[in-house]
């Protein structure tokens, strides 16, 4: 069939075509220039019934195909079709039972064979698998989880894949997993009303969040109000302590908060309103408003030292001020938080101190714009929300809480966490997945081992979550972007799900190292698949406006070349099918 070298064109190599026939079905299909043993692999992308063009896309060394063209077939070479074992060079090794080796699918072009990588190469790189709605991703992601566990002759016991499931739909194609023997599948969700016994309610302590959590928590856009936050740590810590140290330094903020209030010029009933409500609010065993203030003669309570005379003058405001100074000598306090166990509720008063405390009362613009954050806090406190940070259990560090997701009721190890945020707004699982994404960053960067307890992220839907959002003007840094060029070699590893490439922070994008892409036909996304790969061409760009559903482009450090890869479909599947309209509209 394949005659004389006639033409040599940058990459392009035309061949006649001694069968005179056009045969298509042999379009991508690769060949090779052989001679002086040497092995140039090229793609049939074209014939007429004279010329074959082919694309040379790489040479074979021994057992090793490597992409790219340094050199050209001579003239005299031998042009042949591919044989089997130099094609599992290329499209990995048919033994996908070897725990080595990961199942993608099946190849589009080659009848009854794989397309598979290396664990190694795929797994331990950050990845995305990209494709319109309906292009078959969720059954192509779910079918890539059971390959990891089906095909293996060595069950991975100790992984630990955590799935940010958007829409819940991966509980079912998971079942069959959990039966498998050894290996187990713990399910969270954000329904807070559940009553399946076999799923948690999502649980964070409230005492894990720092500041940037709050931040991100209370949706803060302004830099300026973390110092507020970095008060409400501190004061929450001071307020839920006992020691007497604690005490002293309670009564010395109160104090100096109440002085504040009244050297702020205003009317003595606003005064006395003020100081009234502040120490209903903050009070301890010295300093409350049944507090006995004894001058010569007589006794009266702080409270009553408070009354407005009938000249609408605080008579007795000297001798609180007087008494209010005895507290204020104590200047620090260093603040203990080992151990430390303190709720939502607890954060939400000492936020509402620290704004009293910094004087804010007193600066109308500032308070407005800091009191928002009381608000926000004060909307979560009474919504559902406030559960997923009720953690009634005993004090937890936070490595043993991140060992502990792993464990099953009955301390079995659990290798997969399918994480339901279903029931949350958008807002709030992007909420959700920073603080979970930063204790997983946490805790794999302070392992003494380095990559020692290697965690693998699945983001449904990242493109609502994983954007180019404004927390690095806000904390310094978005987590997301920061494990994507950190967290590889900790052994924390993310793969992105997304249909809108385009919306996703190109920071994360870029730090990607393979991706599969189904079907996706809007200019802007396929732009930027165009560029996150050097290796793939216009022609593959063509492709992927006419992929059927459940086909994709394979391509990245884990595949020698860009491969048309069928993902098989997943049993059991995910909930994530069409409706039928049919059984709804008819029936």
């Amino acid at each position: 069939m394949f005659g004389k070298i006639v033409d040599v064109s940058d990459k392009i190599i035309k061949v006649e075509n001694k069968s005179q026939k056009i045969q298509a079905n042999l379009i991508n299909i690769h060949v090779i220039f052989e001679f002086e043993k040497i092995k140039i692999v090229g793609e049939i992308i074209g014939m007429d019934e004279k010329i074959i063009e082919i694309l040379l896309i790489g040479e074979l060394q021994g057992n090793i195909f490597i992409s790219g063209i340094v050199r050209y077939p001579s003239i005299e070479s031998v042009c042949r079709v591919i044989y089997k074992q130099e094609l599992e060079l290329i499209i990995g090794s048919q033994d996908y039972m070897d725990p080595s080796n990961l199942l993608i699918g099946s190849s589009s072009l080659y009848n009854g064979y794989f397309v598979t990588a290396k664990v190694n190469d795929f797994l331990s790189q950050h990845f995305a698998i990209i494709g319109n709605s309906g292009c078959g991703k969720s059954c192509g992601v779910a079918s890539l989880i059971q390959n990891m566990f089906y095909y293996n002759k060595i069950l991975p016991k100790n992984a630990h894949l955590v799935i940010f499931d958007v829409y819940g739909e991966y509980h079912t194609a998971l079942t069959k997993i959990n039966n498998l023997s050894g290996i187990n599948v713990k399910y969270y969700t954000t329904e807070t009303d559940s009553h399946d016994l076999a799923t948690e309610i999502v649980s964070i302590p409230a005492y894990f969040l720092e500041v940037d959590d709050l931040a991100i928590l209370l949706n803060v856009n302004d830099h300026t109000l973390l110092p507020i936050l970095e008060k409400t740590l501190q004061y929450v810590a001071i307020f839920k302590g006992n020691s007497e140290q604690a005490i002293k330094y309670k009564n010395s903020i109160i104090a100096k908060s109440l002085l504040d209030i009244i050297s702020s010029g205003k009317t003595s009933t606003q005064l006395s309103d003020q100081i009234i409500s502040t120490l209903n609010k903050f009070n301890t065993t010295e300093l409350n408003l049944e507090s006995q203030i004894v001058q010569p003669g007589y006794t009266r309570t702080l409270k009553q030292c408070l009354n407005i005379d009938a000249n609408g003058k605080m008579g007795a405001l000297q001798f609180v001020i007087e008494f209010l100074n005895q507290f204020t000598t104590v200047e620090t306090f260093d603040v203990n938080r080992d151990e430390l166990v303190y709720t939502l509720e607890d954060l939400y008063d000492a936020l509402e101190f620290a704004l009293m405390s910094e004087g804010m009362l007193n600066n109308a613009l500032l308070f407005e714009k800091a009191n928002d954050l009381r608000v926000r806090l004060h909307a979560i406190l009474n919504s559902n929300q406030r559960k997923y940070f009720e953690y009634n259990k005993p004090f937890i560090e936070k490595e043993q809480y991140v060992k502990s997701m792993f464990l099953t009721d009955t301390t079995e190890f659990a290798q997969i966490l399918n994480m339901n945020f279903n029931y949350v707004d958008d807002r709030f699982a992007k909420v959700l997945t920073k603080i979970y994404m930063k204790l997983f960053f946490n805790f794999t960067t302070s392992l003494k081992v380095r990559a020692s307890f290697p965690i693998h992220v699945i983001i449904e839907e990242a493109h609502r979550y994983v954007q180019q959002d404004n927390d690095i003007n806000v904390i310094g840094y978005n987590i997301f972007d920061r494990i994507t060029k950190e967290g590889r070699k900790y052994g924390l590893i993310l793969g992105f799900i997304t249909q809108r490439p385009s919306e996703l922070s190109t920071t994360c994008l870029s730090q990607c190292s393979n991706f599969i892409v189904f079907r996706i036909f809007h200019p802007e996304d396929l732009k930027i698949v165009t560029t996150i790969s050097s290796n793939i061409s216009m022609q593959d760009i063509e492709k992927l406006k006419t992929l059927r559903p459940g086909n994709a482009l394979a391509f990245g450090s884990a595949f020698r070349i860009p491969l048309m890869t069928r993902l098989n479909l997943p049993d059991p599947m995910p909930a994530s099918t069409n409706v039928n309209l049919e059984s709804y509209w008819y029936n």
